[in-house]
């Protein structure tokens, strides 16, 4: 029997750092739930970087993991929705 083989087309990921509250959205979750998850690394699909001398965090969601994790994927050209 021949071996069959698989194509998926992959959406064209640019390293476009997710806004949190369109992840939150996509996920059907609260803005402060993604942070929070980030924060405590149990979301994988970006980091919390916590700014020195500071309680502020700053957050990279890159567009290909937030994809791989989640499904989601909108690229910055298309329209928010």
């Amino acid at each position: 029997m021949a071996e069959q083989k698989l194509y998926v087309e992959l959406p064209c990921f640019t390293g476009r750092n997710v806004p949190i509250a369109e992840i939150a959205k996509a996920i059907g979750k609260d803005a402060q739930y993604v942070r929070v998850g980030l924060q405590q690394g149990v979301l994988k699909f970006g980091v919390a970087m916590k700014m020195e001398n500071s309680n502020d965090y700053n957050y990279y969601c890159p567009d290909r993991k937030v994809w791989e994790e989640t499904g989601y994927f909108r690229s910055k050209l298309s329209n928010a929705g």
